[in-house]
């Protein structure tokens, strides 16, 4: 794909800080595609790098009157999505450091010898099953079906939080219902259901 001229970038850029939305849009379609398949290289999930374009851009349109003409616009929404990435990258590697230092400090060889996984997920299906139906709706669009916390939200017409909120009450409880002795089950919850 070729660049967008500097000159026409320029305009847009220039259009954009005014509050215009055409050269907004123009942007954004432009660009879009191309965030979608930087952060897809490092993300390697659909509803996370469309939430991250989203959020890019939603940046660009609250700072707007802010942007400087000087420096290159590809730049600018490129270093915006490479620290969202590292950001997210950063909460991965906290919730591993913590999986790691509960769940697999007994984990052995031996283990994964004996794991019966169809066993185990149907205990998860089990335990999801007993959940209350709007938490087990929400857990099924994020865990299953792939959905954002920002889609379900939309779609169930509820805040961000109330899904984040009933989507940790939802871990919490099959996390305890996982028979703490079966280093396997947690293993995996964390590889199927946790991440």
């Amino acid at each position: 794909m070729k660049h967008l001229p500097d000159y026409i970038e320029l305009q847009l850029v220039k259009s954009l800080k005014k509050g215009d939305v055409l050269a907004f849009n123009n942007l954004f379609s432009y660009y879009g595609q191309r965030l979608y398949h930087f952060s897809y290289g490092y993300l390697r999930s659909v509803p996370e790098c469309e939430e991250l374009v989203q959020e890019v851009f939603t940046k660009v349109w609250e700072k707007r009157s802010e942007l400087k003409e000087e420096l290159s616009f590809r730049s600018y929404i490129f270093t915006i999505a490479f620290n969202i990435i590292r950001k997210q990258f950063r909460s991965r590697a906290q919730t591993d450091t913590y999986i790691q230092s509960q769940l697999l400090e007994d984990f052995s060889m031996e283990t994964t010898e004996n794991i019966d996984f169809n066993s185990l997920k149907n205990q998860l299906t089990q335990l999801v099953s007993r959940l209350p139906s709007r938490r087990k709706e929400i857990f099924t669009k994020s865990r299953i079906e792939g959905f954002s916390v920002k889609e379900i939200a939309e779609e169930m017409n509820i805040s961000k939080k109330t899904v984040e909120n009933q989507l940790t009450e939802a871990l919490r409880f099959i996390r305890s219902n996982l028979t703490r002795e079966r280093i396997a089950g947690l293993l995996f919850f964390y590889l199927f259901v946790a991440c």
